[in-house]
């Protein structure tokens, strides 16, 4: 889905990534990468799978926009470091054309040297023309300026004309900022209650609705 902020034209993917093409940048918010391995190695039996299948959408992503730059806002990997930091490390490797960079998290606490590694340029937050692009959204925006953030992992409660109800992960965009949703599929929601004029676009069932 094609939309414009402050000027500037920018699409959203079902795969819940924005890519700006006038400058080749796709912006991917939460992945939490070895989030899984974090939980099994404590003991808690969740499926080695959902960290396959972050890897493949991201591949598949890429591929689709042939992008020049992935800026991730954050939380790219969710602790310390494991061995899906070396499985990562080969998909940047694979990429070598694109630069890879984000915005460092909450959750990014290996040591710079780690990131280096791998070539990730690091940024506490980064401005490109109208844009500041950050993890935790900003309570102060310059009135020139749009933010826009992850962390939240925005989502949107739905109801349907019965008693069915759900809530999906979505795009938030309000007068000075966005949300983008997480893109790791091993996360939770946080219900966004949007006030008048704001723009909510829903990923579900691999499509894009604005609601």
């Amino acid at each position: 889905m094609e939309i414009e902020i402050l000027g500037e034209e920018v699409s959203l993917f079902p795969q819940k990534v924005m890519f700006w093409k006038k400058h080749g940048i796709l912006l991917v918010a939460d992945l939490h990468l070895g989030k899984v391995n974090h939980f099994r190695r404590s003991g808690i039996p969740v499926p080695a799978r959902a960290n396959d299948h972050n890897l493949e959408m991201l591949v598949d992503v890429v591929t689709l926009t042939h992008p020049s730059r992935v800026i991730f806002l954050g939380d790219l990997f969710h602790s310390h470091y494991n061995p899906e930091w070396e499985v990562f490390g080969e998909l940047v490797k694979h990429f070598s054309a694109i630069s890879f960079e984000l915005v460092i998290g909450n959750h990014d606490i290996m040591s710079d040297l780690q990131y280096a590694r791998k070539g990730i340029i690091l940024h506490e937050q980064l401005i490109i023309g109208p844009f500041i692009f950050t993890h935790h959204p900003l309570e102060d925006i310059p009135s020139n300026a749009y933010n826009i953030a992850g962390h939240i992992h925005p989502g949107v409660h739905l109801r349907g004309k019965g008693k069915q109800a759900m809530t999906l992960p979505c795009f938030y965009f309000g007068l000075r900022q966005g949300l983008l949703p997480a893109f790791g599929t091993f996360t939770g929601l946080a219900r966004i209650a949007p006030k008048k004029n704001d723009k909510v676009f829903v990923v579900a069932d691999n499509k894009i609705m604005a609601v």
